[in-house]
């Protein structure tokens, strides 16, 4: 597999315009979210990590499948 670096730009600069994007509609509602995080114990924190990382994977398979 060949990786086209062209498409790995164009996914990070997405990901950047859509993490940007909840902070700069609704900057106070983002503190309160990171402040909740914050709350967290750290194995709960890596559990939505690892579940986020695995729901992204299935779904670039099934895009590009």
């Amino acid at each position: 597999m060949r990786v086209n670096w062209s498409d790995l730009g164009a996914a990070f600069a997405l990901y950047l315009v859509l993490e940007g994007l909840f902070p700069f509609l609704n900057p106070a509602t983002v503190k309160q979210a990171f402040a909740s995080i914050i709350r967290l114990p750290d194995q709960a924190v890596r559990l939505f990590g690892l579940t986020s990382m695995i729901a992204g994977c299935l779904l670039l398979y099934f895009i590009r499948s």
